[in-house]
C-alpha cells in the first residue's frame, strides 16, 4: 500500500475537526463540507463522514444518505492508476462492457472498488470523446484505443515494466548522490 498517502490520509482525519471549525454548523453545510474532504481525499473514507456528523450533530446514516443520493461522491479511494472504461453508445456496441470485465477480471475488484493496495481502481464512464477509437480505456490520463481483451494483459505489463524503470531509476539516483 502507498504508505504516503495513508500518512496523508491519516493526517488529514486526524486534523478534520480543527478544520470543520471553518464552517458553520448546520445542516446545510452537509454538501459543501463533504466536497471538501472529498476534494482534499478523492474520496469519502466512513471516519471522515462520522467526523462530519459529530460536527454538525446529526446522525452518521444522514451523512451517508447524503453522500450516496448524489453520484459525485465516492467511498473507495482511487487507485494509483485509475482505470475507466466508457460505456457510451460506440464502446459499448463494440464490446466494451467485456474489456470492462477483463479488467474486474485480471484485478480481482469490481467496478467502482480499488485493488488493497490502492495500485488500480476501474470505474466506468459514459463517454470519453474518442467514439472512432471504440472501445475505449483510459488508464490515468493516456486514452487506449481499439480495445481488446488481450489488450489487457499487455497494458498490466506495460505498468509493470514502467514501475520497475522508475525504481531503477531512483535506485541508481540515490546511488549517484
Amino acid at each position: 500500500m502507498d504508505s504516503e498517502a495513508i500518512a496523508k490520509e491519516t493526517a488529514f482525519l486526524n486534523d478534520l475537526p480543527d478544520y470543520l471549525k471553518n464552517f458553520p454548523r448546520h445542516r446545510s453545510r452537509l454538501i459543501p463540507i463533504l466536497q471538501k474532504v472529498q476534494q482534499a481525499l478523492s474520496y469519502l473514507p466512513s471516519e471522515a463522514m462520522q467526523i462530519v456528523a459529530e460536527y454538525l450533530e446529526i446522525p452518521v446514516s444522514e451523512v451517508t444518505g447524503v453522500a450516496t443520493f448524489y453520484n459525485q461522491f465516492r467511498f473507495n479511494p482511487p487507485g494509483k492508476y485509475p482505470i475507466k472504461v466508457c460505456l457510451g453508445t460506440a464502446c459499448h456496441v463494440k464490446g466494451g462492457d467485456i474489456i470492462l470485465e477483463n479488467f474486474e477480471r485480471k484485478l480481482g475488484i469490481k467496478e467502482g472498488e480499488t485493488t488493497e493496495d490502492r495500485e488500480f481502481s476501474i470505474e466506468r464512464v459514459a463517454c470519453v470523446g474518442c467514439c472512432a477509437l471504440a472501445p475505449v480505456a483510459l488508464v490515468g490520463e493516456a486514452v487506449q484505443g481499439h480495445m481488446a481483451p488481450s489488450k489487457v494483459e499487455g497494458l498490466f505489463i506495460r505498468i509493470q515494466v514502467e514501475k520497475e524503470m522508475a525504481e531503477r531509476k531512483k535506485q541508481k539516483d540515490e546511488n549517484s548522490r
